[in-house]
């Protein structure tokens, strides 16, 4: 076990630096000049060369490259063109909304997808299993955009249950807080949960066919004790790993949606630098996303190893 987990931990680190140094080229190639935008189009050369030169832009890109990674090692972010803030300070804020709300994606996601999955298993070929089809169907064709817009409409403007957007803060209240993150974090559970619902669907339908769910059946185990018993935890195995992939794509896709439900996290964050041209902030936040993702996968190879000892012994 530990052989594998070194292993996966060294592909971790060799990932993200790989992803650093595309992060920083990424925006390195990009045009325009920061201190030009700070400064406005009226300033003169000198001002913007002072300011250039007092951001670091002015240094060679290995040298700003090192400088940063080495600040991201020691917990030093950096200090925002546009804010005069900390970035460090900024991604905690807005972290605070953005980690919530993708927790209570991932929440909705697995509760309805395994629900509406293995339902549609147990009744494979029944009115329930093309119903739940039919409707999976439906919330992979619906982009979340979209759908957050029909929330609000119905849940904010005809019923008045939910505020159409913003965000109170939690120092209002655990409740208050949470309450405005429902409808944002349903829409962007909708997709996820139709797609994981369908995958659960099928690993279950495949197992359910397996020898030794037969040989359980014939010592007179009931269908529902073999799915339940034996069935689920192989059948997790494919899930889970959709699963890893869908709570990294849910952080890093709350930007759109966050913007329609005008929330203050991280994404939003992000939407605001890019306009701003505050590049120290735009990279640190994907770099921080791209960080999320790539320890996520770490964990889902964990699990893998704990639920499935194969997984394990073939790595090694």
């Amino acid at each position: 076990m530990s052989l594998f987990l070194f292993k996966r931990f060294v592909t971790l680190l060799v990932t993200l630096v790989g992803a650093s140094i595309v992060v920083f080229l990424v925006l390195e190639i990009l045009p325009g000049n920061a201190a030009q935008i700070l400064m406005g189009p009226d300033a003169s050369p000198e001002a913007v060369q002072a300011l250039a030169e007092k951001l670091g832009l002015t240094l060679p890109a290995a040298e700003r490259y090192w400088l940063w990674i080495t600040g991201l090692v020691q917990g030093d972010m950096g200090l925002s063109y546009a804010y005069s803030t900390p970035v460090s300070e900024l991604v905690m804020e807005r972290l605070a909304v953005t980690v919530p709300l993708a927790v209570m994606a991932m929440t909705l996601t697995t509760a309805i997808a395994l629900v509406a999955g293995i339902y549609a298993a147990a009744r494979h070929n029944k009115l329930g299993d093309v119903g739940v089809m039919s409707v999976t169907q439906l919330g992979i064709a619906v982009p979340n955009f979209w759908f957050a817009i029909l929330l609000i409409l119905f849940f904010s403007v005809y019923l008045q249950w939910f505020s159409a957007g913003g965000f109170p803060g939690w120092e209002e209240g655990a409740w208050e807080a949470l309450k405005a993150l429902i409808l944002p974090a349903l829409s962007l559970a909708v997709v996820q949960a139709a797609i994981l619902a369908r995958i659960t669907r099928s690993a279950v339908l495949e197992l359910l066919r397996e020898d030794f769910v037969r040989t359980a059946r014939a010592k007179g185990v009931s269908r529902t004790a073999a799915l339940w018993r034996h069935v689920l935890r192989n059948a997790m195995i494919p899930v889970i790993t959709v699963m890893g992939l869908q709570f990294a794509e849910l952080l890093a896709g709350t930007i759109v949606v966050e913007n329609v439900f005008y929330l203050p996290g991280l994404g939003r964050l992000i939407f605001q630098s890019i306009s701003n041209r505050d590049l120290i902030v735009v990279r640190n936040c994907v770099m921080l996303l791209a960080a999320m993702v790539v320890i996520v996968n770490f964990i889902v190879d964990v699990l893998y190893a704990v639920i499935d000892p194969r997984v394990k012994a073939s790595d090694v």
